[in-house]
């Protein structure tokens, strides 16, 4: 099992403690003075939480997750946690200066929010077809930043059936979360960042679409017109013959900017939705970006080269460095290429003339 950290909310029994990791092994001291240490053999994962109370004070804890096992909860009141930094990787033969440093090392991932403490980098996995899809989640604006995942041969077999049952995610702290209710009588869709139909694969991934941390308010009109007509156009590239890999950036806007406006609950409406995708295939590469603006009316135009833009100018747009983590005479090959039509040709798509 793949081991992370990640913040959640624990409603546990209070103890003040610190905890730090060495050689793959967990310390942790509790208010009494005990010493208790797990070695690598132990366990499977460990979540630290870190979240603010209504009286500002910070609670801190460890989650442990035993092998083969139930898992065991520290929380404290008040205590500080140090958790040493990851030790550095070893500089790469490509010389990526902007790649992430420790965690969202694979491709499809883009640079990592330098809020460390309010953004929280969610993942969802399942035991026998691997990551489902990875987001950044803004506690601040309480908002998707970005979801990520790929599309390959071992994931796309269509064994399920559409789950929906959309969920609150338990990943996210209370305060910080969407919830069922703020969707209620909105107006608003729930719209999917990674959809339902790109993980039928099984039905655990299927139903981890529908957290509501891989959602944002969408205008039915959009969410079922273009914007499903462009999920569609990815899947028709979602084929050996087309690609060994795709990776996949899908997001809106929720910088200050380019904010549409707010739903009755507040929840922010993104004024564009788009699409970064990479497309691997024997070693060669080649990217674009979909960029669509959210408007509550239907849009029929199948001329998907209208809405084509680099990834270099996407970046422009929103202010996020897609891809870094590919070496960076590729990326920087692959983002700069201007969207003609000849290149259109390459990804099986047309523009209105």
């Amino acid at each position: 099992m793949r081991r992370r950290i990640s913040y959640i909310i624990l409603l546990l029994s209070l103890c003040s403690l610190g905890a730090t990791a060495q050689n793959g092994s967990v310390k942790i001291t509790l208010r009494s003075g005990d010493v208790i240490v797990y070695q690598d053999t132990d366990y499977d994962s460990v979540r630290i939480v870190k979240h603010l109370r209504l009286d500002d004070e910070v609670s801190v804890g460890v989650k442990v997750y035993l092998t083969g096992k139930k898992s065991v909860d520290y929380i404290a009141v008040k205590a500080e946690i140090n958790t040493p930094e990851p030790p550095t990787p070893p500089e790469p033969d490509d010389n990526n200066i902007n790649r992430n440093k420790y965690r969202g090392k694979l491709l499809e991932y883009p640079k990592l929010s330098t809020d460390s403490v309010m953004n929280l980098l969610i993942i969802k996995e399942t035991s026998q077809y691997g990551i489902t899809y990875s987001l950044e989640w803004d506690c601040n604006k309480k908002a998707n930043r970005w979801t990520v995942y790929q599309l390959h041969d071992g994931n796309n077999m269509n064994n399920v059936s559409r789950k929906d049952d959309f969920k609150e995610d338990p990943d996210i702290p209370y305060q910080y979360r969407t919830k069922l209710s703020d969707y209620s009588g909105s107006g608003f869709s729930r719209g999917h960042l990674c959809p339902s139909s790109d993980r039928l694969c099984s039905r655990e991934q299927n139903s981890q679409t529908f957290y509501l941390s891989n959602m944002q308010p969408q205008w039915q009109a959009h969410n079922g017109g273009l914007w499903n007509n462009l999920e569609a156009l990815v899947r028709k590239w979602d084929n050996s013959s087309f690609r060994d890999t795709l990776y996949i950036v899908k997001a809106a806007t929720i910088d200050d900017a380019n904010i549409k406006q707010y739903t009755s609950s507040g929840l922010i409406v993104p004024k564009y939705f788009y699409m970064a995708i990479l497309c691997v295939k024997n070693h060669q590469y080649k990217a674009i970006g979909l960029w669509t603006e959210h408007k509550n009316e239907s849009d029929s135009n199948k001329n998907y080269g209208d809405y084509a833009i680099s990834i270099d100018e996407l970046e422009r747009r929103t202010g996020i460095d897609f891809f870094c983590n590919l070496p960076d005479d590729i990326e920087e090959e692959v983002e700069s290429q201007t969207i003609t039509d000849q290149v259109l040709s390459t990804w099986q798509i047309s523009r209105t003339k």
